[in-house]
């Protein structure tokens, strides 16, 4: 290999610097291997390869880049300006060349070269700037915008450490620093030309200018920079590249000469250090005031450098002040960028000389919000004395909006003081604290839940006091995912089948796969529909044993949850069927029971205790079950270490079940739920988030639904909930959790698991034992149905082809049209690929 790519860098010319064709996708990839890198093939590892191949794709895209930002600047184009505390990406190389149409050929170079393509791919670190589903997302709806043509920023925080990589030891979660940024990344480009100053802590002060007008000044106590790093986010086969704008913090002064001098050798860069702090880390511990203190300045931080940011734009574009909000439509998503409310304000007042009528008109004008939870807990309130010592004026500023907020509120709701102190932006009941949804609330244009179900208990109990009285700015927004990454690029197999009877362009839209339809009654089809799944699964199979050391049989069901752990989530009540399913073989040991593979995967905040102790119950009881002669040809346990997007691209391929388990009333959308329908994965879950919309869509006869719904769970907790009582009077749970509590997958320790065993008995707050006896009978229901195998695959088929829905085109589209009023620009240039 190493003597003919030796040749071919010496033999080589530049006939053309971005042409698509197998012979110069070689000799540009051989350009930035010599000129880029500073390699030959002789000195060069497999890491230098990637980069070799990724700069070559992103030469490719440059141009479309480029010529974007300049059509957008010429129109003065309304702009999306998307912001999201997490970005949760994925490997950007195999995306762009999917995006770009130039698979065949950039195989058919590697295969020249003597190298491999795919392993090539997996040289790429994924940059984990997320937790989860809100990133995830967020990284999706870049991936449509930029396919649907509309302008748009995505803007968020560049940290230098993303989300722990999880290693299992011992059964147990233990957290790795991620270091994503260790070989760098190609797929970025700095821009300290836009540098921007952002100040924290201090103290304001009030001045008269010459007209005898009162303005404020907020004088800070320390100042940082931030820094831009741009990121292309590509569309699909069209010639528009949006930018996703990350910002990394840097100090003022990197090193301050005079103290160096005098001999203080820390206190020299003690301002670098602390100043580039503030993007260390994705979402510091904030159990402790230092934490809390760190992720208030991370949100305010990128807040602050993204509407400055944006004030840049619109002088360059020569657009008036006034017109903030004809040029941006700004997406919050979730709380993370609520105080960009009170930025703005504070930039148009302070900064700017804006009367406060007009300035609040603007505002609210400009933001639009997503709420994500309906969990109390994840409602973010700051403590008030923090938000005096960091952010001062920003406090006064939010006491002001509230006065005048509260003072309408009185006029509105007489003598509701109650209501009054529901709506308040400040939190008086306990420790003072800023309400941040309320933030959003008031100082946006549109609210919006993420799913039907969602946005009706938004309405009728989380926000129920805003809806009272702005009933126009609620509306749903069912979340979506791309099928370029989560079809086109996770699944190649079924992706080259459903192209072959739909023809190309399908995977920009996707309701087009209700043509299937008709094919789920074609045997020939379902025969080829399951080859591809068990190729798939058999692939899946070899990716578990070198992870995990497990053998998996490819024929037995794949039966799937993935997602981040929590107790609401209720991996735990998967984990009671499994042990079920065990504790049946043990009594019967000749039972016929269909062969099942459950695979889990997902990880815990690492200061959740109930939740690492989930993870631990479940790789205690796969311990036990994958060592045992009896269960061993019937079930496997196996969990999944350190689940992330380029993990869940390969099992959502291979996944027949798809748990989606929540207590109903719980989950706001859940998107997982769309990428296992779209791969043609079956759903067995509760009438919660989406999953309503999934049935709906797929057909109750192709969806396995059990449990409580939202009304049934609030009328029982009314009633009054006694899981001791279920418990006493269900054997098969009984058998179940006695088994937990006697230490028989703890080796013998029966205080391992009490704290979850005794939280389930006396409180269990998600309702896993109301629910316990309607999962297991319905995953019964499951082996009925896995045993007729062309009955499973119909089904398989219908829920692929019945999954348009769920591409986060058609979300864009209703953002577009309803909330943003953003329009289409198309990219002129050559035709895309």
């Amino acid at each position: 290999m190493d003597t003919l790519l030796e040749q071919e860098s010496l033999a080589h010319g530049s006939k053309s610097r971005t042409g698509i064709s197998m012979e110069n996708l070689k000799r540009a990839f051989l350009d930035n291997l010599f000129y880029v890198q500073g390699k030959f093939p002789a000195l060069a590892s497999k890491h230098d390869y990637y980069l070799a191949l990724a700069y070559t794709v992103r030469d490719r895209l440059l141009a479309r880049w480029v010529k974007t930002a300049d059509t957008y600047t010429r129109a003065g184009s309304r702009t999306v300006a998307y912001l999201s505390a997490e970005f949760l990406l994925g490997p950007h190389l195999g995306n762009n060349i999917l995006n770009l149409g130039i698979e065949k050929p950039v195989r058919e170079a590697m295969q020249e070269l003597g190298l491999n393509y795919d392993a090539l791919l997996a040289q790429e670190v994924e940059p984990g700037l997320g937790n989860g589903g809100l990133g995830r997302l967020a990284a999706c709806f870049l991936d449509s915008l930029a396919t649907l043509e509309i302008p748009a920023l995505g803007y968020g925080i560049r940290y230098e450490h993303g989300i722990f990589a999880q290693e299992i030891v011992d059964g147990w979660q233990v957290e790795r620093t991620d270091v994503w940024l260790r070989h760098g990344n190609p797929w970025e480009l700095p821009r300290p030309e836009w540098a921007v100053k952002v100040r924290l802590g201090g103290h304001t002060v009030r001045y008269q200018d010459e007209n005898g007008r009162m303005h404020v000044r907020w004088e800070g106590e320390r100042s940082v920079l931030g820094i831009p790093y741009d990121t292309p986010i590509l569309g699909y086969r069209n010639n528009t590249a949006n930018t996703l704008r990350l910002w990394r913090s840097e100090a003022v002064e990197a090193f301050d000469i005079s103290i160096f001098n005098r001999g203080d050798y820390w206190g020299a860069v003690q301002r670098k250090i602390e100043s580039e702090n503030l993007t260390k880390v994705l979402y510091p511990n904030d159990e402790v005031a230092q934490g809390k203190e760190l992720r208030l300045a991370q949100q305010y931080f990128f807040v602050s450098c993204s509407l400055q940011d944006m004030l840049r734009i619109l002088r360059i574009q020569n657009i008036p002040l006034d017109r903030f909000h004809e040029k941006f439509a700004v997406q919050l998503n979730d709380t993370h960028p609520a105080i960009a409310v009170v930025e703005l304000m504070r930039l148009l007042v302070d900064e700017h000389g804006m009367e406060w009528g007009p300035a609040w008109e603007i505002t609210c004008r400009t933001f639009a919000y997503t709420n994500h939870t309906l969990l109390p807990e994840a409602l973010e309130q700051w403590p008030v004395a923090l938000f005096e010592k960091l952010l001062p004026r920003h406090l006064e500023l939010i006491y002001e909006i509230n006065a005048r907020f509260l003072d309408e509120v009185r006029l509105e709701c007489l003598g509701d003081s109650a209501r009054v102190s529901r709506l308040s932006l400040i939190d008086e009941t306990g420790m003072r604290a800023v309400r941040m949804a309320h933030l959003a609330c008031l100082g946006s244009y549109a609210i919006n839940g993420v799913a039907a179900l969602h946005t009706d208990l938004l309405r009728q109990e989380v926000l129920s006091d805003f809806n009272a009285l702005m009933p126009e700015k609620f509306s749903n927004k069912t979340n979506g995912v791309t099928p370029r990454r989560w079809l086109g690029l996770s699944n190649p197999r079924l992706a080259a089948l459903i192209e072959r009877k739909l023809g190309p362009g399908w995977l920009a839209h996707l309701e087009r796969l209700r043509e299937l339809e008709p094919l789920a009654g074609d045997a020939d089809f379902r025969a080829e529909w399951r080859e591809i799944k068990r190729a798939n699964k058999v692939a899946y199979a070899s990716y578990l044993h070198e992870q995990t050391g497990i053998d998996v049989d490819p024929d037995s069901m794949f039966d799937v949850q993935v997602k981040r752990i929590h107790e609401y989530k209720r991996q735990h009540l998967n984990i009671l069927h499994v042990i079920a399913r065990y504790h049946q073989i043990r009594n019967h040991p000749h039972l016929e029971m269909t062969p099942r593979t459950f695979i889990f995967g997902g990880k815990s905040a690492p200061g959740y205790f109930m939740a690492k102790l989930m993870i631990k119950l479940i790789n205690s009881v796969g311990e036990m079950v994958n060592r045992d002669p009896l269960a061993r040809d019937r079930m496997k346990v196996v969990f999944v270490p350190n689940f992330n997007v380029r993990t869940g691209q390969a099992l959502y391929a291979a996944a027949e079940l798809s748990e989606q388990i929540s207590t109903a009333g719980k989950e706001a959308s859940g998107t997982g739920n769309m990428k296992f329908m779209m791969n043609g994965a079956l759903t067995i879950g509760t009438l919660d988030g989406a999953n309503i919309e999934i049935m709906e869509e797929a057909g109750a006869e192709n969806f396995f639904l059990f449990g409580l719904s939202a009304s049934e769970v609030a009328e029982l907790r009314r009633e009054g909930y006694d899981p001791m009582s279920i418990y006493r009077d269900n054997n098969a749970l009984r058998g179940v959790i006695d088994l937990i509590r006697d230490g028989f997958f703890s080796r013998g320790d029966a205080e391992l698991f009490r704290p979850l065993v005794d939280n389930l008995l006396r409180h269990d707050p998600y309702m896993l034992l109301a629910d316990f006896q309607s999962y297991v009978d319905c995953q019964q229901r499951v082996d009925e149905a896995y045993r007729d195998r062309e009955r499973w695959t119909r089904m398989s088929i219908l829920n692929t082809a019945r999954s348009g829905r769920f591409s986060s085109d058609r979300t864009i589209r209703e953002y577009c049209d309803d909330i943003w009023k953003v329009k289409p620009v198309p990219i002129a240039g050559r035709e895309a690929s």
